[in-house]
């Protein structure tokens, strides 16, 4: 049904007739009175009663009203909830993210988001995987994947943002004789405490770092608990330097030779972003820009 017609019916009922109702809409008599035969042939029954010299509602107008007023009410409501996502009032965004970019960079991004649409909510799952972000954003469970890159997002568009310098972490005791740059040919020397699972902070991720692991090291599954057994010295690990400085305590940060980097960035379907998802992005592209 046409909600055009329906607030024309709604206006001739306020407006106590056709003439007044046209005058109020804009439109020509005529053209008014067209509107509502139109929809009484819609509905299959009179709606006014066209007899009398006062425009009166038939029964069937009569039960109709009230279902026409709160159609109109709903469909305003409609607009105005459409509008406050449109306009970032109001909405909901699901980003799928690895639990390493989860301490750096993503609260930043969210905050940032917030900062000018706090309406905005924000959801993170962490898939485990760049594969398993690129799947959720594939299959639509996420509009935006923040993930190591390269990832294997064909159909995907891919923005490289960040560019992460991955250093060897320890405490002073054991980094004490340690130079700086470490020689990556000598990791397998190290007490070393790596995390099981290909994630972001998985050293088996990295190319450059694969083959040089010791076969005493230490291996986790929750990295929380490695960060821990770092800063309690049961050895040393990689991990990208801010993360480093932000949750290892009293550590101390040696480079690597040769130097160990990963590109971090977001993997989203191409055209039809939401506007959330479009502020979020933009947010990204403005903090990796820099001031």
């Amino acid at each position: 049904m046409d909600l055009r017609l329906v607030e024309y019916f709604v206006a001739v009922i306020d407006h106590g007739g056709i003439t007044r109702a046209a005058h109020a809409l804009y439109i020509s008599q005529p053209s008014l009175s067209a509107a509502i035969r139109s929809l009484e042939n819609e509905l299959g029954v009179p709606l006014f009663d066209r007899g009398s010299r006062r425009l009166r509602l038939t029964p069937a107008g009569a039960a109709f009203q009230e279902p026409a007023r709160r159609v109109l009410r709903e469909a305003a409501q409609a607009r105005a909830k459409v509008g406050a996502v449109r306009d970032l009032r109001a909405g909901r965004l699901h980003v799928a993210a690895m639990a390493a970019l989860s301490v750096d960079p993503l609260p930043g991004l969210v905050h940032e988001l917030r900062l000018t649409h706090p309406g905005v909510q924000v959801h993170v799952t962490d898939p485990g995987s760049p594969a398993g972000v690129v799947a959720e954003v594939r299959q639509g469970r996420a509009e935006l994947g923040l993930t190591s890159l390269p990832a294997r997002a064909d159909a995907l568009a891919t923005e490289h943002l960040w560019t992460q310098r991955v250093v060897l972490a320890a405490t002073p005791e054991l980094a004490r004789d340690l130079p700086d740059p470490f020689p990556l040919e000598q990791a397998h020397t190290l007490p070393l405490v790596l995390e099981v699972g290909d994630r972001l902070t998985a050293v088996i991720a990295d190319p450059e770092l694969r083959d040089v692991v010791g076969a005493g090291a230490i291996r986790c599954a929750h990295r929380q608990a490695i960060w821990e057994l770092v800063m309690q010295g049961a050895g040393a690990t990689f991990l990208p330097a801010q993360l480093a400085r932000r949750v290892l305590r009293g550590v101390e940060h040696r480079a690597t030779d040769p130097e160990v980097l990963r590109r971090i960035g977001l993997v989203y379907r191409p055209g039809g972003l939401s506007p959330a998802a479009s502020a979020f992005l933009e947010v990204a592209r403005a903090t990796a820009a820099g001031p």
